[in-house]
């Protein structure tokens, strides 16, 4: 039987990088196998879904290529398939109604806490022959009272809870809507879901799902339950750690390619390789190789791997993310063409594209003035006026603006001043970056073009002159 694996979310909030951690195992195990990967929006939860989470959720997944085989699928759109299933544990003995009040549960609970018994339901309505027609009522499976429930788990391996150890899951509500597990167990079976991918914080899902199949006579998939994210300091990872949207990733310069990279790590080794192409990842995920151990979530690792695929990638790859940054800064659409020419001659200085665009963002405002202190202090002030005029006037005279051109003229007018080029060359490229860093002096000025190289010198002079 092909393999079909399912993401599925909760329309609750965004994307997180946990969850997308979750998708790309189930999307690349699912590749290599040659089988499907579908997405299910678990919106069950009424009050708390929304559209706007939806459109996170499925926006975040586009931007990692995660995209599914099948679906979106939702399950508010399935609800009476839970009900009928319902029913039929009901009509088949294996669920009943349950009449319970809620203040009767609680009070049961705070009896069994205070006598240090685990808090659960006692079963009380198994048995009840009398249904009063004008009381709300959940509806409870029956739940096995001996034996072992134990599964074969891909990661995890054996896995044993006890039945005695579980009380009678509620199946629907007294409003009448479907819970988690009932509407879960109904959805992989009519999905064909072969393989339950999903993190360990499900593992006590599992046996109460594994009884539901059973009774309703259905195939049990397999389960994978892959451990948590943990921060730095070996907590839960949260907010501050980097659990953020992974939508937030895409604005602070991350590439999809190098996010996908760093989180097949988590969890996941090909003996010592630590950079993956997408192409790789499909070949060779296997869920069953992954740790069972928590993985630690380092953005310092992330921004070196964040660096190489920058490096690594064409500049038509990188110009929507460049492109996107530079909007954010305010300089609206730039033209694709200039952005190639600038791409290459930026990718080895920025380990994000946040990065990228400040480095750039010189070529594109009218002036650098102030220039930064330190970078000023150490390059541009030492230098005389009449070095950067007789530069001016040098490079005025050029009829052609190419790289190499400028090259010549400027280490003509090195050899006239009988100056090294370093000396020169800092000097210049305060005047024109504003800082100390920027590509080749030649390239700097080819890139900024004739006008603005020209408009810059004679600013730096008028400067050094006050």
């Amino acid at each position: 039987m092909s393999v079909r694996t399912r993401f599925a979310p909760s329309p609750t909030g965004f994307l997180h990088i946990g969850g997308a951690r979750t998708a790309l195992f189930c999307q690349l195990h699912t590749r290599r196998l040659g089988g499907t990967f579908i997405l299910r929006i678990e919106d069950t939860d009424r009050e708390r879904s929304t559209q706007a989470a939806v459109d996170a959720i499925l926006e975040g997944m586009h931007w990692l290529g995660l995209d599914p085989d099948e679906g979106p699928f939702f399950q508010s759109d399935h609800t009476q398939l839970y009900l009928d299933a319902a029913q039929r544990l009901v009509d088949e003995g294996k669920a009943y109604r349950c009449y319970c009040s809620r203040e009767s549960i609680d009070a049961l609970r705070e009896t069994q806490r205070q006598q240090q018994i685990k808090p659960r339901y006692d079963g009380r309505c198994r048995t009840r022959s009398a249904f009063p027609a004008d009381q709300p009522y959940v509806i409870r499976f029956k739940t096995p009272t001996e034996g072992v429930t134990a599964w074969e788990d891909q990661i995890q391996e054996t896995i044993r809870f006890p039945n005695d150890e579980l009380d009678d899951l509620i199946l629907v509500r007294s409003d009448g809507s479907p819970t988690y597990n009932l509407a879960v167990v109904v959805d992989d079976h009519s999905m064909g879901i072969t393989l339950v991918i999903r993190g360990e914080d499900h593992i006590s899902n599992t046996p109460r799902q594994i009884h539901l199949f059973q009774a309703l006579g259905w195939p049990v998939p397999e389960y994978a339950h892959m451990p948590l994210l943990h921060g730095s300091d070996g907590s839960k990872l949260s907010k501050r750690h980097g659990a953020v949207s992974v939508l937030q990733y895409r604005e602070d310069g991350f590439l999809p390619d190098a996010l996908n990279n760093y989180l097949v790590r988590l969890g996941w080794s090909h003996g010592e390789q630590e950079l993956f192409t997408r192409q790789e990842m499909q070949q060779l995920f296997d869920i069953r190789q992954v740790g069972r151990s928590a993985a630690i979530f380092n953005l310092d690792k992330l921004l070196w791997i964040n660096g190489h695929h920058i490096r690594t990638a064409t500049p038509e790859q990188l110009l929507p993310a460049l492109s996107q940054q530079l909007d954010m800064l305010g300089f609206g659409v730039v033209e694709p063409e200039r952005l190639l020419r600038i791409i290459p001659e930026f990718q080895s200085r920025a380990k994000t594209m946040v990065e990228m665009a400040e480095k750039v963002r010189f070529l594109f405002v009218d002036s650098v003035l102030p220039y930064d202190e330190k970078a000023a202090q150490k390059h541009l002030y030492p230098c005389a006026p009449q070095a950067l005029i007789t530069l001016q006037q040098a490079l005025a005279q050029l009829e052609e603006w190419q790289a190499e051109v400028i090259d010549q003229c400027f280490r003509q007018v090195v050899a006239q001043l009988q100056m090294e080029m370093g000396k020169l060359a800092q000097p210049v490229r305060v005047a024109l970056t504003g800082t100390a860093s920027s590509p080749g002096i030649h390239d700097t000025l080819f890139l900024l073009g004739r006008d603005k190289s020209l408009q810059r010198l004679q600013e730096a002079i008028g400067h050094m002159q006050k």
